[in-house]
């Protein structure tokens, strides 16, 4: 598969975030190998990638919660930790535990009043959409409310950069869309949003790039219309009716995977035209034919299984 690293800003521009090759070990496992990247101001960046692929652990050296075995993390020209001092980094993490027998509003309070530059209670509450439960315990708040809360601690002052990780977990839609429309709004006043996530949907219609992290190492950088288009696949779904030889559809041209549910098929194919010719030419004749570019998350798929091949042979 060809080279899918790209540059996402121009040389001249100062990067907010700097990565240069990065490694960090646990023992035999390397969870960050070599890493190398820019993020820049204004972007919002997905990052993406299987279990085990060094996500958590990237996010922990960029917070400075974890020192690099070998290379350098530069945030705004300095270290992490002292970024994070000067409030110029905000951060959500899944796994960050809350203070439990305080009020929503007086936790919000708190964390305004720590921040360098920080934003009225009020404000952070209301962008937050929990002011209605500004007066309710922590420890009483469900699973999407807290995240809510994460979110609001995470934006109580005015930072350059705004670290996600997982942060629509337990959200129902209109919370989701809510925050997200939030993110947006932070990206255009030309702060820097950085999320990791597992709902690919959501990188597909957020993010102004994408990162794909498999084993410690940057596989693929870019846009998600540039890795869709580059991962050499196409989706081609359609109907048969009466008995369905799988045998001979598995047969097919430049077949990548099949599937098949009823009297559905669902193909993958490095060469669509080639595959639906060869289909016509099996003497079948499908009904509802339907040929088009892989979704963000069959890319995804596509892209690191390649990579696990690869490394296997």
């Amino acid at each position: 598969m060809e080279d899918m690293t790209t540059t996402a800003a121009p040389a001249t521009t100062t990067p907010v975030v700097g990565f240069d090759q990065v490694t960090k070990t646990y023992g035999s496992v390397r969870a960050v190998d070599g890493l190398s990247l820019r993020l820049y101001p204004g972007e919002t960046v997905a990052l993406l990638g299987p279990n085990g692929a060094g996500k958590s652990t990237t996010l922990d050296l960029l917070l400075g919660l974890k020192n690099a075995d070998s290379g350098t993390v530069n945030v705004f020209g300095t270290g992490p930790r002292e970024a994070i001092v000067a409030g110029r980094v905000g951060a959500m993490l899944q796994s960050g535990g809350l203070m439990e027998d305080v009020t929503v509003a007086e936790l919000v309070k708190l964390a305004c009043s720590l921040h360098p530059k920080p934003y009225k209670a009020a404000e952070v509450m209301a962008r937050a959409g929990i002011t209605q439960i500004a007066d309710r315990k922590v420890n009483k708040l469900s699973g999407g409310q807290a995240q809510r809360v994460r979110f609001a601690l995470a934006t109580a002052g005015d930072s350059d950069l705004i670290i996600l990780d997982e942060p629509t977990t337990g959200m129902d839609v209109s919370a989701r869309q809510a925050f997200w429309a939030t993110m947006r709004e932070q990206a255009d006043q030309g702060r820097t949003v950085l999320f990791a996530t597992h709902y690919l949907e959501e990188a597909d219609a957020i993010a102004d790039r994408v990162l794909v992290l498999h084993r410690g190492r940057l596989l693929a950088d870019g846009t998600a219309a540039e890795i869709k288009a580059k991962a050499g696949a196409r989706r081609v779904a359609f109907d048969l009716e009466g008995d369905i030889d799988e045998p001979a559809l598995r047969g097919l041209p430049f077949l990548t995977s099949i599937d098949v549910s009823g009297q559905t098929v669902r193909i993958q194919s490095a060469d669509a035209d080639a595959t639906v010719r060869a289909l016509y030419g099996l003497g079948v004749y499908p009904r509802n034919l339907e040929v088009a570019g892989l979704g963000l998350e069959q890319a995804f798929v596509a892209i690191t299984e390649a990579e696990e091949a690869k490394q296997s042979c």
